[in-house]
């Protein structure tokens, strides 16, 4: 029979500190998140206010090119014994109680209009909006509704006109005619085009609205009109014989149709508009690219000295522990924010120096990174290294890109030396710019190229891989028979 027992063992095991936590959490966080939680903790905890005059110091230095300097986070201290305490109540209860900050932006840095989300109307509400504003009779409004209902989120009508009149009440004794005038306004409004019932008619409606040049337009109408079906095979020489016009006035016209829009509704979104904040600039200095922090996104915050003051050491009240926990609360997210930081950057320093090439020759010089060299580089964990690559970005003299950007997976060459994949995607883009319209490139020729002239070795269905990833038509339907 098995007895029961009581047994003292002895083990470790990792825990995490609360302020552990806490800097995890933050890491993860966007730039816009955690201003948003900046200003949380600035409404909720009385012991964090603005730093005037804040300037973030680039605590992170490039010494000789292979080490970097970076200040440690300790585990949250104790509150310092040395602090200012023990002031008496009625010293200070007469004092003008300072609000936080966050309550209410310095004027010179708040614009009400600007910093309103007003949300962004679908397409259904933008064209009903636009015909609120017309004189329209009530049957008319009913027309231009039921029509508005069955524009899809491309711009084009979901059913026919003949469609929307059987659904129209009987008892308005609407006729076709009227149900196709309707359709012709609503085609006018913005974006021009828009519930066009195919392509052909939406790219006719927009031609009408161009200010172009007369012999242009009409040239491109022509085109539309009458040849639509060759002018999507993209034969120039069918085009030139059939619409009689010379190569110059065909090349034009193709020009002009090639800048409308296939697609109005596209102009029109259902979400939100998410703005970004770089985390880190990347600038040349001294020969050399470096990562710098965003100034506006350092942690700008100090100890409010004032609330500070009114704790007392030995005063084991309700209200004086409160002020202790906030303080010492305060505290450990102010190290939190200065480790996200400087974690951050450091993750940038590495980043940008095993891509100098990148940004000096561009994307066809990216060299392959994984996470592993990274965290190698600055003696992190994986882990850690994907939480900083996370929704960060950096700006670049190529734009603003995420840390992710730079992580790409390698390709053998013929040298010896490895190639990134986003290169090879950028070769290829290169390749085709540079093709004869007449004769494309097919894949297999893409393939022989990169291995002939690049010294990289890749498979016909890699090259085919890329080239859809890049959105790029196979050889077929890009070839331009002139």
């Amino acid at each position: 029979m098995l007895k029961g027992s009581l047994q003292l063992r002895q083990g470790m095991s990792l825990k995490m500190t609360p302020q552990l936590q806490q800097t995890i959490k933050l890491l993860q966080y966007s730039s816009l998140e955690l201003q948003n939680q900046i200003q949380n903790m600035l409404l909720e905890n009385p012991m964090l206010e603005h730093e005037e005059n804040f300037e973030y110091s680039q605590d992170i230095v490039e010494s000789d090119g292979d080490d970097y300097d970076v200040p440690e986070m300790h585990d949250g201290d104790p509150i310092p014994e040395d602090m200012q305490m023990d002031a008496d109540w009625q010293d200070v209860v007469d004092l003008p109680m300072p609000t936080p900050a966050a309550s209410k932006p310095a004027e010179s840095d708040y614009n009400f209009l600007e910093n309103q989300d007003g949300g962004e109307a679908d397409l259904q509400t933008h064209l009903l909006d636009q015909l609120a504003l017309t004189s329209l009779s009530d049957n008319d409004l009913t027309i231009c509704y039921t029509l508005v209902q069955m524009v899809k989120d491309d711009g084009y009508l979901e059913n026919t006109l003949e469609h929307a009149h059987e659904s129209l009440p009987a008892e308005l004794e609407i006729e076709l005619d009227e149900v196709e005038a309707m359709h012709n306004l609503i085609m006018h409004l913005d974006p021009v085009g828009i519930g066009a019932r195919d392509l052909q008619e939406c790219l006719m409606v927009q031609l009408l609205e161009t200010d172009e040049a007369w012999e242009r337009t009409e040239d491109a109408k022509l085109l539309l009109k009458d040849h639509f079906e060759a002018l999507g095979k993209q034969n120039q020489a069918e085009l030139m014989k059939k619409a009689r016009l010379d190569e110059e006035r065909l090349l034009d016209a193709l020009s002009l149709i090639r800048e409308l829009n296939p697609r109005p509704g596209s102009q029109i979104g259902t979400r939100n508009i998410e703005y970004i904040a770089p985390e880190v600039y990347v600038i040349r200095a001294n020969g050399k690219w470096i990562a710098s922090i965003n100034p506006e996104l350092a942690p700008s915050l100090q100890i409010q000295e004032t609330y500070a003051g009114m704790i007392k050491r030995r005063d084991g009240s309700e209200q004086n522990q409160y002020l202790r926990e906030k303080l010492q609360e305060a505290r450990w997210f102010l190290n939190s924010l200065t480790s996200r930081n400087d974690t951050i950057l450091k993750v940038a320093h590495a980043i940008v120096k095993r891509q100098q090439k990148f940004f000096d020759e561009g994307e066809k010089a990216m060299q392959p990174l994984i996470l592993k060299d990274i965290a190698a580089d600055v003696e992190m964990h994986e882990s850690t290294i994907s939480r900083v690559t996370s929704n960060k970005y950096m700006q670049t003299p190529f734009g603003m890109l995420e840390f992710k950007y730079f992580f790409s997976t390698q390709m053998e060459a013929s040298d010896g030396d490895n190639t990134s994949s986003r290169a090879i995607k950028a070769l290829i883009r290169e390749l085709v710019d540079e093709e004869n319209p007449q004769k494309p490139l097919s894949d297999n020729k893409i393939t022989t190229m990169l291995g002939a002239e690049k010294g990289i070795k890749v498979a016909r269905r890699t090259v085919a891989k890329y080239r859809e990833a890049l959105q790029i038509p196979p050889s077929n339907e890009r070839k331009r028979i002139i």
